[in-house]
C-alpha cells in the first residue's frame, strides 16, 4: 500500500511506504475501539469471530489477533474462551484515602512544622459532642482547637474531639508542645476504620483569622471519624486555605 502526501510547492512528492498489515491492524483497532466508545456496541455486545473480521477486512488472522489483544489490554473488550471477545462492562472504581499524619506531609514539602494550641478542654460530651462522635450520655472527651504552621505561615486549622473513652490517656495530655492531636492519635491507638467528608466552604471570620486569610476565603474542609472495631476514638475537622492544598486519591478497580 502506498500513501502519497502532496507538498505545497511543485515537485514536492513524497512517496511514505507502509505495510499492508500494520495499516490494517490500526483501522481494526481504531474502528473496533470507535463502535465501543460511541455505544454502538455496548457493554457485553458480542464482537464479530476472528475469522469473520478476517473476511471482513481481507487480512491474515493475526493481524485480528494482535487488534484484539491490545483492545483486551485497554480494557475495551474481554475474551470468554470457546465464546469469542465482548465489550468489556465498565468496572466500579473507589478512592483510597488515607489518615495522613499533617505533621508527615508539611515535613514532606521541605519546610519546618510546628502546632500552635489554641485550647485544650476536658468536659462531659454535649449534645453537638455526641453527635459528631455517635457517643452516648454522659460519656467524656477532650475538645482541642490549634492550627498547624508550615514554616511560619498557618498550614491546616484543627478543631478535634477525642473520646475518653477509647483514648484516656488523651486526659493527661495537654497537646500544648510541638506534636498534634493527630500525630499523637497516630502514635498511641490504632484504628480499624475511617470516614471522609469533603466540602468546599466560606472560612468564618475565625478560622480565616487563624490561617490569615481574609474572611470568606475558599477552604477545603475534611471533616474525619476514625474507629476501632465500633468504638469511635475521634473526630476532627481540618480546614486548609483552598490555594495551599490539594488532595490527591488514588484509585483501584474494583474485585466485585
Amino acid at each position: 500500500m502506498v500513501l502519497r502526501l502532496a507538498g505545497k510547492e511543485q515537485g514536492m512528492d513524497e512517496r511514505v511506504e507502509k505495510t499492508p498489515d500494520a495499516t490494517l491492524h490500526q483501522r481494526i483497532l481504531s474502528e473496533v475501539e470507535a463502535r465501543i466508545l460511541s455505544g454502538e456496541w455496548p457493554p457485553g455486545h458480542r464482537i464479530p469471530f476472528e475469522h469473520e473480521l478476517t473476511r471482513q477486512y481481507g487480512c491474515s488472522r493475526m493481524t485480528v489477533s494482535k487488534a484484539l489483544g491490545d483492545l483486551v489490554r485497554r480494557g475495551l473488550i474481554e475474551r470468554r474462551r470457546r465464546s469469542g471477545s465482548f465489550v468489556a462492562h465498565p468496572q466500579v472504581q473507589s478512592a483510597v484515602l488515607e489518615v495522613h499524619d499533617i505533621r508527615q506531609e508539611v515535613e514532606a514539602m521541605g519546610l519546618p512544622y510546628a502546632w500552635k494550641r489554641e485550647a485544650r478542654t476536658v468536659r462531659s460530651a454535649r449534645a453537638e459532642d455526641r453527635k459528631r462522635l455517635d457517643l452516648p450520655a454522659r460519656s467524656r472527651v477532650v475538645a482541642v482547637t490549634g492550627c498547624h504552621l508550615a514554616g511560619r505561615q498557618p498550614f491546616c486549622h484543627e478543631d478535634r474531639l477525642i473520646s475518653l473513652a477509647a483514648v484516656p490517656e488523651a486526659e493527661g495530655e495537654a497537646f500544648d508542645g510541638n506534636i498534634g492531636p493527630g500525630t499523637w492519635l497516630l502514635q498511641q491507638v490504632p484504628w480499624s476504620a475511617a470516614e471522609n467528608r469533603i466540602s468546599a466552604v466560606a472560612a468564618e471570620p475565625e478560622i480565616a483569622d487563624a490561617l490569615a486569610i481574609p474572611a470568606g476565603t475558599a477552604c477545603l474542609v475534611i471533616e474525619r471519624r476514625t474507629w476501632i472495631s465500633d468504638q469511635h476514638i475521634t473526630q476532627v475537622r481540618l480546614t486548609y486555605p483552598g490555594d495551599r492544598h490539594q488532595l490527591v486519591a488514588a484509585f483501584t478497580p474494583s474485585q466485585a
